[in-house]
Order: structure tokens, then sequence, then C-alpha cells
């Protein structure tokens, strides 16, 4: 099957990229002061997660997203692991999250052993809905002394999940207000978002807690890594804690006084971020011209495309298209990827994985309609626009 659109896309996305084959769906892009911030860990001998360039990351970062704290981890999937601890998760708690996502945020609900509970999506911004999660909490929340509880399971509900698909920000001051009606803290997977806002505010900054990644395919990275902001003092000092083996200060003596996690991020690691982020600005006006430029294309050949929400600003961390239906879909990939164009499906919805058959959905109508036609085209930051930059 050859759909004659296929072609000047494919041609388009190789204008973006002359001087790459193939084509990566995302690559970092290092042009700023990443080897000068690197010889200088090195140089220091701190580079383990002690160094002045941890620190620096953590304010740096918190600065730009407007928060209070940010605590550098070794991951995006350590930093939720961490945060629903710190929100109160207990094992055999259900947390409410959606079901198209990268596996991590499902993955990190079972390392505090609890049970995703998958409820459905927006169809224009692709995250949890707060609609659905209003039908669901209507139909199965059961107030008692000691939280919320499903009336179909007897478990606890312990917080809500929702994540900024592709950097587009969902509608979290909607949702925050839902949850905070039925006392559950909000964990926002923002992996995808740095750089997004909604309503003048940046996401994950709105519920109890956000979390950052910084991973290779990230618009900032740091090889690997992630970030955890909140305005809570007592959760930052909480997080920080268990990201560092739960150890106890002290000048001499190795004092634990829980089980603890080795997740805090490393002085190396940090030294790129670091140097990543002062790229941001520019890094985000490259994305946004080719999300413009993709958009128009889109529009001219006939095909669906992922546009940044009402209210929302959109880092565009990766452009998604959506075809009239799977088939077509399927057969643009087989063709892109013959043509040396690393385009990729949306990933296999949750309940649909093997490990979480058996968690409970409100049927995902939404979600099951647009994931099958959903495609993630090239969305690098483009080297011909970095070059432009430092021109004299």
């Amino acid at each position: 099957m050859s759909d004659p659109r296929f072609e000047p896309l494919i041609a388009f996305i190789r204008q973006q990229y002359p001087d790459e084959d193939p084509i990566p769906l995302h690559v970092p892009r290092f042009a700023g002061r990443e080897a000068e911030y690197l010889t200088e860990t090195i140089r220091s001998t701190y580079v383990s997660y002690v160094g002045p360039f941890v620190r620096e990351f953590e304010r740096q970062f918190a600065r730009y997203v407007a928060a209070e704290h940010a605590v550098a981890v070794v991951s995006g999937t350590a930093g939720l692991h961490l945060a629903l601890l710190a929100v109160g998760v207990r094992p055999g708690d259900e947390v409410i999250t959606q079901p198209l996502t990268f596996v991590a945020t499902a993955n990190a609900i079972r390392y505090v052993n609890a049970h995703p509970v998958f409820v459905d999506i927006d169809a224009e911004t692709l995250g949890l809905s707060p609609d659905a999660v209003a039908a669901f909490l209507r139909a199965y929340a059961l107030p008692r002394s000691d939280g919320v509880y499903n009336r179909r399971t007897g478990r606890r509900i312990a917080a809500c999940l929702p994540v900024h698909t592709f950097g587009h920000p969902m509608r979290i001051t909607e949702l925050v207000g839902l949850c905070r009606e039925y006392g559950l803290p909000v964990v926002e997977d923002a992996a995808e978002a740095l750089g997004s806002w909604y309503q003048g505010r940046h996401a994950g900054t709105f519920g109890r807690v956000g979390v950052f990644s910084f991973n290779g395919n990230k618009i900032v990275t740091t090889g690997g890594g992630g970030m955890i902001v909140t305005q809570d003092p007592a959760l930052a000092d909480r997080v920080r804690h268990l990201s560092t083996t739960a150890k106890v200060p002290h000048p001499y003596e190795y004092v634990h006084d829980e089980v603890g996690y080795n997740y805090r991020m490393p002085n190396v690691n940090a030294a790129v971020g670091l140097a990543q982020l002062e790229q941001l600005p520019r890094f985000l006006e490259d994305k946004r011209a080719l999300a413009h430029a993709y958009r128009a294309l889109a529009q001219q050949l006939g095909v669906g495309f992922v546009d940044e929400p009402p209210a929302a600003r959109s880092n565009f961390w990766l452009n998604a298209l959506l075809w009239d239906d799977e088939a077509t879909r399927t057969a643009f990939l087989e063709y892109a990827h013959r043509r040396g164009v690393l385009a990729r499906a949306a990933w296999r919805l949750m309940p649909d994985l093997p490990m979480y058959r058996a968690c409970q959905t409100d049927g995902l109508p939404v979600a099951r309609s647009l994931a099958p036609r959903l495609v993630n085209i090239p969305s690098s930051v483009r080297r011909q626009s970095l070059a432009r930059e430092v021109q004299p």
C-alpha cells in the first residue's frame, strides 16, 4: 500500500535534516559549553553526586520552571518512584493514570507495589482527561475516614499521575482541582514537557510534585537523568533523603535510617545538563518553527497534526501525525523506514501489555481510537538553526 501523501512528507523531512541518514526520531544537540563543563568536572575529581554542578543545575532548573525546590536524580523513572513514595502511596494502593504513555509511568507505580488504574485521555491533549477521571470517581470513589477507596476493588486510591504527552500540557488545573475535592495528591509526569507552559505556568508545577526527564532523546539531556520539583520544602527534603540511600548526615559515620535508593544525579551528568539548559531557549525556538512547518504541510496533505492545546504553549518535543486508520499508519511507518526516516508508532496502550492487562480501566474509548493512528516523526533541533545562531 502506498499513499500519495507519503512521499511529499518524507521529502520534506529530508529537507529539514539534509546531513543525516538515517534520520533519527530525536537526538540531542551539543552546541554549547558541554565539553568545557565536563573538563572542569573531571579536573575537580568531583564526578559523583557530590559537586557544584549538581547544586547549580538544580538551582537554575528550579528558577526556570519557577519551583521552590528541585532535586536531581538519575532518571525520570527514578523521580516518579520517589515522588510516589513521598506523597504517601503505599503497597496495595491504587494510582489513577493514563493508558497512552511510556511504560515508565506505569512501572513507577509498580515499584511502590501499587496498582495502576487506567482512565481515558482527551483527544485535544492526549493527556489524562479530567472529565473521564471525574466520571470514574463518581462511579467508584468511596470516601472513608482514612482516604478514598475503590468500590470495585476495595483498594485505597492514593494519588493521580497524569502525563503531559509529547510535551503538550494536559488540562492540569482542572485535574488538580478535581483531585483536591477527593484528597488525592497529583504527581505530574512532565518527563517530556520541559519548556511547556499552561495558563502562563510551567508544566510540572501544578501538582504536589512534578518529574522531568533528561534521557538522551529529550530536549535537554544529561545522558540519563531526571529532576523532581516541588513547592513543598518537606517533600523536597524527603525525596533528597531517599535518593541518597537514606543516609543520615554525619562527617564520618554511615548511618541509614530506612531503606533508601542510590538515585542522586552524578556531578558529571549535571555538568552536561547545565550546559544544555543554557541553550534551551534556542532549542525551543527551532522546535516551534519546525512544528509550524509540519502543521502547514499536514494541513496541505490532509493529515491530522497533534497541535498545542488551548491555553498552552507546547515545547513540541515530538511532533505527531494522526492518520486515517491503523492500516495507513502502518503503511507509512514501513515506507518511512525504507526511506531512512525513523518515524515510530505511539506507545502501545499500557493495559495491552502483559503485566498490566488485569488492571482496571474505564474502557478507554478515546485512547483506543487515537493510539493505533498516531505516528511520531523526526523532531530533533535542526543543525542548520544552531549554525545560524553562532554566526556573527
